[in-house]
């Protein structure tokens, strides 16, 4: 009975230290959820300015030619860029399952998948799996910063412009709600005319769109100058979103956690209660049962 009531109590404090671990980071995730809300709130106007900045190059000069809106015609086998932002740590619920499962069905529409990874996570699944990956970032469970998004989008317009890919799209994460959590892919290259034109007339233009610019040295120039910033931009924002996603995925499953542990405890507790009061009925009625036998 001893050994037992020993081995409850040892059952019963493993599991306190692992809800207090819990709660810890439950309260870790709010804040940082809260701080990624927040900074995602804040830049927004900046890269919106770019979004309008386009529209109104794509109002003016019309169809503008570009060398991002078409698939360069390179005599060479086609490859798709897949890039995959996943998370740094785990115990995330299936935050970074569910991207998994996207990229897994990503990679069999596409020609020839090559992996840009931005995450821990992602690199330990992935490097066991068959495609090629290309590079790796990694921010330390940071909040992204807009130089890490500049130096991801230089990156891949970059490999874009030398020819090693033919497309890049976008595997994250996008906060339906606070309680719905949805993998996403976005295509960034090439630009798509009615994708842009279907994006950007979210925005109320009615009245911006009958000014009329000049454009030095050329239109054409000029947004093949700003289509690195709306990349940086489109790079930046999946970050962040995939960045709060996490930390939601995170409290809520380090919220249920600590539901199971206090129901674990309280389980537990209840059963130790029950054994430790039959060990006391059990001393006491062999007390007095001997004390009955001194007596006769």
């Amino acid at each position: 009975m001893a050994n037992n009531l020993r081995d409850v109590r040892l059952r019963m404090r493993s599991i306190e230290q692992t809800l207090q671990v819990t709660k810890a980071m439950n309260l870790i995730s709010t804040a940082k959820l809260r701080k990624g809300r927040r900074t995602l709130e804040d830049v927004q106007p900046f890269f919106t300015r770019i979004q309008k900045s386009m529209y109104d190059i794509l109002n003016t000069a019309g169809n503008v030619k570009s060398v991002y809106f078409s698939r360069p015609d390179r005599n060479k086998v086609y490859h798709s860029a897949v890039v995959v932002i996943t998370s740094d740590k785990g115990l995330a619920g299936g935050y970074n399952a569910n991207i998994f499962h996207m990229v897994n069905e990503l990679c069999g529409k596409v020609k020839n998948p090559i992996l840009v990874l931005i995450g821990a996570i992602g690199y330990r699944y992935f490097i066991h799996s068959p495609y090629l990956i290309l590079e790796n970032f990694s921010f330390h469970s940071q909040l992204p910063e807009v130089d890490d998004a500049k130096q991801i989008a230089d990156y891949l317009v970059s490999q874009y412009s030398w020819g090693m890919f033919d497309e890049i799209h976008v595997v994250y994460t996008r906060m339906r709600s606070a309680l719905k959590l949805q993998p996403a892919v976005r295509q960034i290259l090439p630009l798509e005319r009615q994708t842009m034109r279907e994006e950007l007339a979210r925005f109320d233009y009615q009245e911006r769109a009958a000014l009329r610019f000049e454009y030095q040295p050329s239109a054409e120039a000029v947004f093949d100058a700003m289509v690195p910033l709306y990349i940086k931009g489109i790079i930046y924002g999946c970050l962040v979103e995939a960045y709060t996603c996490e930390q939601s995925a995170r409290m809520s499953a380090m919220s249920e956690a600590s539901k199971s542990a206090e129901e674990m405890l309280q389980s537990l507790q209840t059963h130790y209660n029950r054994a430790r009061q039959a060990g006391i009925t059990q001393e006491m009625s062999e007390i007095i049962g001997g004390s009955s036998a001194l007596q006769r």
